[in-house]
C-alpha cells in the first residue's frame, strides 16, 4: 500500500515536535512520508535531544525502513526554527507542504494525508485569503461540497458550517446544505457501519420548541431530515443541542450528530475527546485527516505537547484507506 503523507505543520508550533517525539518513542507508523523541511527536523531533534535517522526522498519509492522518511521542500533552514513565535515564513512553508501532499494524494502517489496544525494568523500574513486547512485542501481538490467531521471511538460530529462568524453561520443553514452534510456523513460512516444512526441538532435553543425560539428548525432543518429519510438514511431530529450529545454518547443512541455551526459541535467534542478526537474532511476525492489541536505556541518545542492525537489521526486515515 502507498505510504500515508504527514504534513509537518507550522514549524513554530508543536507539529514537527510531535512527529519527532512520536518517532523517537517508536510509536509512529513506519509507512508514512513526511512533507516538510529536513533542516527544521534536524535542529528540532537536537533541541529535544533525540536521535533521529532522516532519509530524504523524492517519492515513496526511496523510503527506507527504520528511518524517518521526508520529502524535503527546502523552504526553511534551522535559523527559521522560532518556537512559539508567529513567523510568516514558517506559515508559508506549512502551506507549501499541504499543497504538495494534497497533489500527491490526488495523483495517487500517497494513500492520503494527515495534517499537523497550521496557524491561521501567521498563514494569513502571506495569504490573506486563507481561512483554514479544510477549506484550503478542498480548494486544491476543486471541491465545493465538503464538511469538517470530528470523530472518536464513541461518536462522529459533522458541521453544516465551520470557519465563519455566528451571524453568517445562521444564513448558511439551508435545506440544500443540511441535506448535503447528512449525505456526506452517511456516506463516510457507511464504510464501517451498516445503516449509521444520524441525529441532527437544531439551530435554536430547544430546537426552536415549536417555533417559539425561531422558525429555522421547523422550516429548514426538519424538511431536510425528511428528504434524507425518504432516501433511506436513518436520520432524525432536529434535537436540542444541549441533550443530544448525552443521548448519543452515554446512551449509545446515535453514531453521528450533524451540528449547525462550529462551536455547537466542537465544544462538546473537545470536552469528551480533547486528546483523542480526529478531524476528518468528508466529501473530498482524497483521504484527509488531521490532529484535533492547534499549533499550541505557548508550549511548542518544550516536550509538553501530547502526541497521541497524531496516532489517532493516522489510524483513522488508514481505516479510510482500507488497511
Amino acid at each position: 500500500m502507498m505510504p500515508m503523507a504527514v504534513t509537518m505543520g507550522d514549524a513554530s508550533g508543536v507539529g514537527p515536535e510531535i512527529i519527532l517525539r512520536r518517532y523517537a518513542s517508536g510509536e509512529l507508523d513506519r509507512n508514512i512520508l513526511i512533507y516538510g523541511d529536513s533542516e527544521v527536523l534536524k535542529a528540532g531533534s537536537e533541541l529535544l535531544d533525540l536521535s533521529i535517522d532522516l532519509n530524504l526522498v523524492e517519492s515513496g519509492a526511496g523510503m527506507k525502513s527504520h528511518h524517518l522518511n521526508i520529502i524535503d521542500l527546502a523552504r526553511l533552514d534551522r535559523k527559521n526554527l522560532t518556537p512559539g513565535v508567529i513567523n510568516k515564513r514558517s506559515a508559508f512553508a506549512a502551506r507549501c507542504y499541504v499543497e504538495r501532499a494534497t497533489q500527491d494524494a490526488i495523483d495517487g502517489v500517497v494513500s492520503g494525508l494527515v495534517t499537523m496544525p497550521m496557524n491561521k494568523e501567521a498563514t494569513q500574513m502571506s495569504d490573506p485569503s486563507f481561512i483554514g486547512h479544510t477549506e484550503y485542501i478542498a480548494q486544491l481538490c476543486g471541491t465545493n461540497t465538503f464538511s469538517m467531521m470530528l470523530t472518536n471511538k464513541d461518536i462522529a460530529v459533522a458541521h453544516v458550517s465551520t470557519h465563519v462568524s455566528l451571524i453568517d453561520a445562521i444564513g448558511l443553514v439551508t435545506i440544500e446544505r443540511v441535506t448535503s452534510v447528512i449525505e456526506l456523513t452517511n456516506g463516510t460512516l457507511s464504510r464501517f457501519i451498516s445503516n449509521p444512526r444520524i441525529a441532527v441538532c437544531g439551530l435554536n435553543p430547544h430546537a426552536g420548541e415549536n417555533c417559539l425560539f425561531g422558525n429555522e428548525d421547523s422550516e429548514i432543518i426538519l424538511p431536510a431530515i425528511e428528504l434524507m429519510r425518504n432516501k433511506g438514511i436513518d436520520v432524525s431530529g432536529p434535537f436540542p443541542a444541549d441533550t443530544i450529545f448525552y443521548q448519543a454518547i452515554h446512551n449509545d443512541q446515535y453514531d453521528a450528530i450533524v451540528c449547525m455551526y462550529h462551536d455547537q459541535g466542537h465544544g462538546p467534542m473537545k470536552l469528551v475527546a480533547f486528546e483523542s478526537a480526529v478531524n476528518v474532511t468528508i466529501g473530498l476525492p482524497i483521504i484527509r485527516t488531521s490532529v484535533d489541536h492547534g499549533t499550541a505556541f505557548d508550549i511548542a518545542w518544550q516536550g509538553k505537547a501530547f502526541t497521541s492525537s497524531l496516532g489517532h489521526a493516522l489510524d483513522y486515515a488508514w481505516k479510510l484507506a482500507g488497511r
